[in-house]
């Protein structure tokens, strides 16, 4: 009889609460991850000073590894530095950058890495996926998912709530690129995975419909559960598909063609996916997403983030190059310049009445 069942790539641990920080050494002892305490941490080279001084009383075997940049040479340069020396465990502490830069490192001596996120910018804090600057822009490196992920509340509130925010978009922006992964299996017969879509559609509809805010400890926990399960959705697809849609294609567009006027990850995602859900006649969801999205300070529109209404169509209409292969809304619809311009007067009428 065959097993009907299958492993899922996931951490052993995730720790979402406040005061989680104060017992890393504990939690890392008492999984087995690093008995020994032997670790090397991979911090900022600013912030991550407060948060060595905090840990290292509680890390005495700990080694502590600057990080300057998100760099694919500052990875490399890590991998480095810790090879040889027999840790458990590589800690990355601190933003998207750093535990990036963390996962590829450890991925490179073959350690297994520990994600501790000082803040809730974006949903790869837990995929299997590094995102590094390179000498030809920006890649994308395929990792192994962190052993366990750590995430104090206490800490994430005293990051800026920009960090907060971009987040929320980028999980919310899940419901619109779940959308494209289904509209891709109905028209080209894409193979589409239910349990990773499953995964990452409940994510982005918990953050969209929670009533709280990013004040509130139990709306910043539903948005931490909600990247969590993100990326554990994409490891469950082994792609990053049931968070990639057309609203990050327009992303990508906003960044390239602007990258010195590019607002957040999360700003321009959940900007996209608002725009995207409206385009596929979902105005009823379009309109739910902008309403929450605007909740949260988060735009809604290109000016919101000193973008004419010009550029934006530029953006969309440049965005399916960003990504060749991929099929979303936009290469469905496959729209004209004229009829972005117009779909999008429509879209902004409708979101502002």
């Amino acid at each position: 009889m065959p097993v009907l069942t299958r492993l899922i790539p996931s951490p052993v641990v995730v720790d979402i609460r406040r005061g989680a920080l104060d017992d890393l050494a504990g939690l890392l002892a008492d999984q087995r991850i690093s008995s020994s305490g032997k670790l090397a941490v991979a911090i900022s080279d600013g912030s991550g000073r407060a948060l060595r001084e905090r840990l290292a009383p509680a890390l005495p075997g700990a080694h502590w590894y600057p990080v300057t940049d998100g760099t694919l040479d500052s990875a490399v340069k890590l991998a480095d530095d810790i090879k040889g020396n027999r840790y458990d465990a590589v800690v990355g502490l601190g933003g998207g950058k750093i535990v990036d830069v963390a996962k590829y490192a450890a991925a490179r001596v073959g350690l297994p890495m520990v994600a501790v996120a000082t803040n809730l910018a974006h949903d790869g804090l837990c995929s299997p996926v590094a995102t590094l600057d390179n000498d030809n822009g920006r890649g994308s490196y395929g990792v192994p998912t962190p052993i366990a992920v750590v995430i104090d509340l206490d800490i994430v509130r005293e990051a800026p709530a920009r960090f907060v925010r971009s987040g929320i978009g980028d999980a919310v922006s899940n419901v619109s690129c779940v959308a494209d992964w289904e509209l891709a299996h109905e028209v080209n017969g894409e193979e589409i995975d239910g349990l990773a879509a499953a995964m990452a559609r409940q994510a982005g509809e918990a953050v969209l419909r929670h009533p709280g805010g990013i004040g509130d400890d139990a709306f910043l926990k539903v948005l931490a559960e909600g990247l969590v399960l993100t990326g554990i959705s994409m490891s469950v697809a082994g792609d990053s598909r049931p968070a990639s849609g057309a609203c990050h294609e327009i992303n990508h567009a906003f960044d390239l063609l602007y990258p010195k006027r590019a607002a957040s990850h999360g700003e321009q995602v959940g900007l996209g996916a608002c725009f995207a859900m409206h385009l596929r006649g979902a105005r009823e969801e379009s309109l739910l997403m902008a309403v929450t999205l605007r909740r949260h300070g988060l735009p809604v529109l290109p000016e919101d983030i000193g973008f004419t209404a010009d550029e934006f169509v530029r953006a969309v209409d440049y965005a399916p190059q960003t990504r060749p292969g991929r099929f979303t809304i936009l290469e469905h619809l496959n729209l004209s310049t004229d009829q972005i311009r117009d779909a999008y007067a429509d879209y902004a009428k409708t979101i502002s009445s």
